[in-house]
């Protein structure tokens, strides 16, 4: 594992996939280095393949916040409609995370919300995306988000896996229509379909980037050595 070089804060992102999440902790300010299993050709930021509970047990620490987005597959409703088996991988994610000292999130879909501690909602809507994708954040660590307010969804959206008509929003998951328009609306032209259906919008994560920004430099919490 390489060090970075300049002085922004660590930030360990853990199941990063292609890295939404990553992009918006690095337009908040953070050094970014991410942790998947498989291979991230299209990761943006400095990559570490590795088991993700195995690489925060042993190096969590040297972080100085960590993001943790468990594959959401064990509990999307898609998947469960198929019949699909997957990991359930939240409550060992958030063992490591705790053990680690470090503020922290652990993200995930509507469906694991009876799993997660109190999770803070963010919408597209709330971020200013053309968007509702939802995702709700855990906090630990000393770490607290505040939840903001869910403007009204008075826009229609697309039927799943059909073109986006003018006025609608997209629901870019599963085998959705219009990779072109998802890197547009989400802010991740990097992608290719796979990381858009999955993946975290970056504006969420710089609103969530911002606050832990606020609390490593406002608040009481060393920044890692």
């Amino acid at each position: 594992m390489t060090h970075p070089t300049d002085k922004r804060p660590r930030l360990l992102d853990l199941y990063c996939c292609q890295g939404g999440a990553a992009k918006g902790y690095a337009d908040a300010g953070f050094d970014v280095t991410g942790v998947d299993l498989n291979p991230q050709p299209r990761y943006p930021y400095r990559f570490v393949q590795a088991d993700a509970i195995a690489f925060v047990l042993e190096h969590g620490a040297e972080f100085d916040f960590i993001h943790g987005s468990p594959p959401c597959q064990h509990d999307s409703e898609c998947q469960r409609i198929q019949a699909n088996d997957h990991p359930d991988l939240i409550a060992p994610t958030r063992t490591g995370l705790e053990a680690t000292g470090r503020p922290w999130v652990l993200e995930n879909v509507r469906g694991a919300v009876p799993k997660l501690h109190e999770p803070v909602m963010l919408c597209g809507q709330m971020l200013g995306l053309a968007n509702y994708r939802h995702r709700y954040f855990e906090t630990g660590g000393g770490f607290t988000l505040v939840q903001p307010g869910h403007p009204a969804h008075l826009v229609p959206q697309a039927k799943m896996g059909r073109p986006v008509p003018p006025g609608y929003y997209g629901q870019f998951v599963g085998n959705f229509s219009g990779v072109p328009l998802a890197r547009e609306v989400l802010g991740v032209p990097w992608m290719n379909r796979d990381g858009i259906r999955e993946c975290v919008p970056p504006a969420y994560t710089q609103h969530v980037g911002t606050a832990a920004l606020e609390l490593l430099f406002t608040g009481n919490l060393e920044v890692a050595a």
